[in-house]
């Protein structure tokens, strides 16, 4: 079950790893959208707003969690590309210490800070106490969020992308039927969807390890393999900090956003809201990309393949060119028939659609970019530059600030809205400077190293040493 993402054809190849992982994925973001229409149709407006204005401050904690765990694993992947089964299981303990550290620092840090976060959001009065009831209990489920994500991303690490997709269907099911019963049965409102959200995060946390540990003798380790090494730790870090550091930039510019947002008030929240939880639905695939790219990359850059690492990212892109002209036509099509099951049975949707429609138009001309940021963002860490990787970062949060920033100052919707596609395009065109200036480099430098070794052991072979 564990693909060998260094032969046959990149397209083909990159094609039948990612489609587990974009169904895997799109039932992730089903289920949140599950929660956002209970929440919408059971507890009200107020509470849908409630939610949509926590989803950047929860993009910012589940994006840097996952960001800094899937930077474990990327050890993991050029380690089993290379064929070192040792260090794949060195590496897949020591991630699972960083974890352990991480969890405990996020949560600390997330839970002395969250209340003031919403209040320099300016999180409108009627549904600061919802917003703050959800995201508190999303905070304190960091373990369950940075657990699952590890787990996941080490069983991709190594070419499986089918176990993943089985633990998420799992959980997708598990989450809809505890928010029936948290939020319809035990009237628990918004803090019944955080609930629920976390306790199915734990469940696929729990059905990974022990499939790994049953059925993945690469990645079982022994007595040996659980001691501390500095060399992968350090290795994890340099991986693992960037790569959060980088999520947690591009989401502190769409807490800014959210800000923006937020001065037009609640029904605007809520109409941005519904049509977020679609575009996210539906873009899904972009973020799949990202998570393949970062395994099929590794695993080549593992091999010193620099060919196909060039064909697989080709082949990637041509794949979005069109995947995100069908998006942006389904998401505008869509728009009018799915924004009203997010509210009660009579509410009138035509005050919401305008924001929403607004928001969808300025963003879905822009798709491709927001494939492209995954694409390259995950190459050129996954090739060993990770803080080269976090420039695409600063670069989308200057965009964001800027256009989010400037709608304030002009009161502006229209800004407020286009500060996403903005981000994307500036994010994106960065992201190619850097990939055309690194790999070349890499490849040369690795290259050159390697010729070197190479004249060495023959000097010593021809010497008779060896």
């Amino acid at each position: 079950m564990d693909t060998k993402l260094t032969e046959g054809n990149p397209l083909s190849v990159i094609l039948k790893f990612m489609l587990p992982l974009m169904v895997g994925n799109i039932f992730q973001q089903l289920y949140n959208f599950v929660d956002t229409i209970i929440v919408g149709r059971f507890v009200g407006p107020g509470a849908l707003a409630a939610v949509g204005s926590t989803g950047t401050v929860m993009f910012f904690i589940i994006g840097t969690t996952t960001g800094m765990v899937m930077g474990f694993t990327v050890i993991t992947s050029q380690k089993y590309g290379y064929g070192d089964e040792d260090a794949v299981k060195k590496s897949f303990t020591n991630g699972i210490y960083l974890s352990l550290a991480h969890i405990v620092l996020s949560t600390l840090v997330m839970v002395l800070t969250i209340r003031g976060i919403l209040v320099l959001m300016n999180t409108p009065d009627d549904i600061f106490d919802d917003a703050y009831s959800y995201i508190s209990i999303i905070c304190w489920g960091i373990f369950a969020t940075a657990f699952y994500n590890y787990f996941s991303s080490i069983l991709r690490a190594i070419g499986n992308s089918l176990i993943p997709l089985i633990s998420l269907l799992i959980s997708a099911g598990l989450n809809v039927c505890l928010d029936l019963l948290f939020i319809i049965v035990f009237k628990l409102g918004t803090a019944g969807a955080a609930y629920a959200t976390v306790l199915s995060q734990a469940v696929s946390a729990l059905f990974c390890i022990v499939y790994i540990y049953l059925k993945v003798g690469v990645l079982r380790p022994g007595k040996k393999h659980w001691r501390l090494s500095g060399t992968i730790i350090r290795g994890e870090l340099m991986q693992g900090i960037p790569m959060a550091l980088q999520t947690g930039i591009t989401a502190s510019g769409t807490m800014i956003m959210q800000s923006a947002f937020n001065m037009f008030g609640s029904v605007a929240v809520a109409g941005v809201t519904g049509a977020n939880k679609l575009q996210i639905l539906i873009t899904q695939a972009m973020f799949t990309a990202g998570q393949t790219m970062s395994a099929y990359v590794g695993q080549n850059f593992g091999k010193r393949d620099f060919a196909r690492i060039r064909k697989g990212v080709t082949a990637c892109m041509k794949i979005f060119i069109i995947y995100s002209v069908a998006a942006a036509l389904l998401t505008t099509l869509l728009l009018p028939v799915v924004l009203p099951i997010f509210f009660e049975s009579g509410t009138d949707i035509s005050i919401y659609l305008p924001w929403a429609r607004i928001y969808i138009i300025e963003s879905a001309v822009c798709y491709f970019f927001l494939a492209m940021i995954f694409i390259y963002r995950s190459t050129i860490q996954s090739i060993g530059h990770s803080f080269a990787a976090m420039i695409m970062g600063g670069a989308e949060l200057v965009a964001r600030v800027i256009m989010s920033g400037i709608s304030m100052i002009v009161a502006s919707f229209y800004l407020a809205a286009g500060a996403d596609a903005f981000a994307w395009v500036v994010a994106a065109v960065t992201g190619i400077i850097i990939y055309r200036i690194l790999l070349p480099k890499t490849e040369k430098r690795i290259m050159e190293a390697a010729a070197k070794e190479e004249a060495r052991l023959e000097a010593k072979r021809l010497s008779g040493e060896l």
